[in-house]
C-alpha cells in the first residue's frame, strides 16, 4: 500500500511539474537566463491575487463552494512567485559570483577545481 501511495505521489508530481503553467513558467526562470526576469515575475501574483479575491467574492453571494479549491490554487500559484522573485536575486547573484571567480581562474590560466 506504501509503495502504491509513493508510486502515485512520483507519477502526479512529474505531471503537475511538466504541463502546469506556472511549473512551467518557473522552471524556465530557474535557468541563467531567466534568472533576471525573476523579480518582474513577482508581478504576476497580482493577477492570480485578484483572481482569488473575484473567487470570494463570488463565492460570498452564493457561488458554489467548490471554487474553494479555486481560490487556494490561486492563492498557492501566487505565493509561488512572490517568493521566486527574491529566490531569484539570490540564485542570479550566486550565478555571477560563480562566473565572476571562474573567468578570473581562466585569465590566470590557473586549473579549475570545485
Amino acid at each position: 500500500m506504501f509503495r502504491l501511495l509513493w508510486n502515485l505521489s512520483i507519477r502526479v508530481r512529474l505531471f503537475l511539474r511538466t504541463y502546469m503553467p506556472t511549473n512551467v513558467l518557473l522552471d524556465a526562470l530557474r535557468t541563467r537566463r531567466g534568472l533576471k526576469w525573476g523579480v518582474p515575475a513577482m508581478l504576476l501574483a497580482v493577477p492570480y491575487l485578484f483572481g482569488a479575491w473575484l473567487l470570494t467574492v463570488w463565492i460570498a453571494d452564493g457561488g458554489p463552494g467548490w471554487l474553494n479549491l479555486l481560490v487556494l490554487l490561486f492563492i498557492w500559484n501566487a505565493l509561488k512567485f512572490l517568493v521566486f522573485g527574491p529566490l531569484s536575486l539570490r540564485l542570479l547573484a550566486r550565478a555571477r559570483l560563480r562566473e565572476r571567480r571562474d573567468s578570473t581562474r581562466a585569465a590566470h590560466g590557473m586549473a579549475f577545481s570545485d
